[in-house]
């Protein structure tokens, strides 16, 4: 029973109560000023004449609202230990009045004004009740001692009135509020919570449909460039290691027809034949390194990406931290995109120096290749696009950075945590 009355007395509860305490004091700043914003975008968009100005200004509002939704996620996440998944889908319209549009169609963002301005009034309400009751007992505790200090030797509180000549009455009350205190602080940080997590927080649908949504465009992304390597490694197979075979095969069977009758002829083709094999042999040594290096497996991606930027034509400058092996997949993606980058760079882009960086986080590992070259990449090209791919089935982002004249930048994340 007793410990089921105490049960608040928690250092949570005075992070709760630290909480309701920025409600009472400065949370009526966000409603203020969402609130003025607001107001004003709205009579001005109600009115013709002033309908072009509400958009700068509804801008401005929505602009505020997540970032005051930001800071209350911080701040629950902080003083609660709530979190709330950040709730708006990205706005994809190629117009800033199609954004704007989106942003005044979204559901989130105005449960997110909703928000701030329902719950300064709620949290400050609750909280001022919870902190009176928190001073109130600290007051009664201490009115033995300086009680006789007041002129009338009593403390009002409204309608009650304590007797410092009475200890055992102030104390009670001390003591009754130092249960009701804490009781009030969880019931109030219990409503501002459930408040946050209903307007702040992503919906668990949206959060479901965007995350089956990016696993299917990550799927159809996986499923494109693993076509797209089979249709390569078939034209690298047809137009090189074949072609070097058959015409093996033909020296040899020339080869054979004049070992009796011209020795010396078949030597030579035999020559021939010896060094047509040594050529399919690096070619296919070459495709198998384009499939998965062996490097790369026995050494991990420092030792892999320091063997392609050896072989590049272009000097490039290398610097890899990673503090850790990475998943095999990881590892293969990273590799293969700073591949393909530093054969544009020595095909395309006329750079006379580039410089890779691949940093690995506890999260995800980032891959930055940049040359000095006259720019202008394309990043629908098949190369680049069929990294994209790549980079994508992983839940991971590419960007293409090539301004005419250059210089450019291939920046890639991709997620890595064990």
């Amino acid at each position: 029973m007793i410990r089921t009355v105490l049960r608040p007395w928690r250092p949570s509860t005075l992070w709760g109560l630290a909480y309701l305490a920025t409600d009472v004091t400065v949370g009526w700043v966000p409603f203020a000023v969402v609130a003025v914003i607001l107001a004003v975008g709205l009579s001005f968009l109600a009115s013709i004449v002033l309908s072009l100005a509400a958009v700068p200004i509804l801008w401005l509002g929505f602009a505020l609202a997540e970032g005051l939704g930001r800071v209350g996620r911080s701040r629950a996440a902080a003083l609660l230990g709530v979190e709330l998944a950040y709730p708006h889908q990205p706005l994809t319209a190629p117009s800033r009045l199609g954004r704007m549009s989106a942003r005044l169609r979204s559901a989130s963002r105005w449960r997110e004004i909703a928000y701030l301005l329902v719950e300064p009034l709620v949290g400050g309400l609750l909280g001022a009740v919870a902190i009176t009751a928190w001073a109130a007992g600290a007051v009664l505790a201490g009115l033995p001692l300086f009680g006789p200090l007041l002129p009338d030797r009593r403390a009002h509180f409204g309608i009650v009135t304590f007797d410092a000549g009475r200890p055992w009455a102030t104390l009670l009350g001390a003591a009754v509020l130092a249960v009701v205190a804490p009781w009030l602080t969880v019931t109030a940080v219990a409503a501002v919570s459930s408040l946050a997590r209903n307007l702040l927080a992503a919906r668990p649908e949206p959060l479901l449909a965007a995350r089956v949504a990016k696993l299917e465009e990550s799927r159809g992304a996986a499923v494109a460039g693993a076509e797209t390597e089979r249709q390569r490694i078939e034209r690298d197979l047809h137009d090189g290691a074949q072609q070097r075979l058959v015409s093996l095969a033909m020296e040899l069977g020339r080869a054979r027809e004049s070992f009796d009758a011209d020795p010396e002829r078949a030597r030579a083709l035999i020559g021939t034949a010896h060094d047509e094999a040594k050529a399919a042999l690096s070619e296919l040594r070459d495709l198998v390194r384009g499939i998965h290096p062996a490097v790369l497996s026995d050494r991990g991606l420092d030792a892999a990406l320091s063997a392609v930027v050896a072989r590049c034509p272009v000097p490039v400058d290398l610097r890899v931290e990673l503090p850790r092996r990475l998943p095999a997949p990881v590892e293969s993606a990273a590799y293969f995109v700073v591949t393909e980058a530093l054969t544009n760079v020595a095909r395309h882009s006329g750079a006379t120096r580039a410089s890779v960086s691949v940093a690995a986080g506890p999260a995800s590992l980032v891959v930055d290749v940049r040359d000095d070259g006259h720019g202008g990449a394309d990043p629908s090209g098949s190369g680049l696009a069929g990294l994209d791919a790549r980079v994508r089935a992983l839940e991971g982002w590419m960007t293409v950075i090539s301004p005419p004249g250059g210089p450019t930048s291939v920046i890639v994340e991709i997620p890595c945590a064990s």
